[in-house]
């Protein structure tokens, strides 16, 4: 697996790194998304019915259903909990980043099945 140092390192190099203050809404649910995105710094809060069920943290990813979902819908909020450094990530550089490093995508299905667990585990 990667390890968040490694994964830093992969999304710094993105072509699209894009610079959000605490507060800034990333991006809204329902809103349809065209990019996936790693947090090089900072922390993301997730919200769904206006309740944060999760923060993301640097050298994770979030956004990624709009790369794998037809429509590609936003199922949450995304916003910058903190002063926060952001790889936006395309298809054209997902498939890239897959490509030159494998690992990559089981960290991003590792990081999807956690969420998964966690949303269950809510619900029980």
């Amino acid at each position: 697996m990667l390890n968040p140092a490694h994964a830093i390192a992969l999304f710094a190099k993105a072509p699209d790194v894009q610079v959000y203050r605490a507060g800034d809404v990333i991006f809204e649910i329902g809103a349809v998304g065209q990019v996936m995105y790693g947090v090089i710094e900072g922390e993301v809060d997730m919200l769904v019915n206006g309740k944060v069920f999760e923060t993301i943290q640097a050298g994770d990813v979030f956004g990624e259903g709009a790369l794998v979902q037809d429509p590609p819908l936003r199922a949450s909020t995304a916003v910058a909990k903190t002063d926060c450094k952001l790889a936006a990530v395309d298809q054209t550089h997902f498939k890239f980043l897959v490509q030159e490093t494998p690992l990559f995508a089981l960290e991003v299905i590792r990081s999807m099945s956690t969420r998964l667990r966690s949303a269950k585990a809510n619900l029980a």
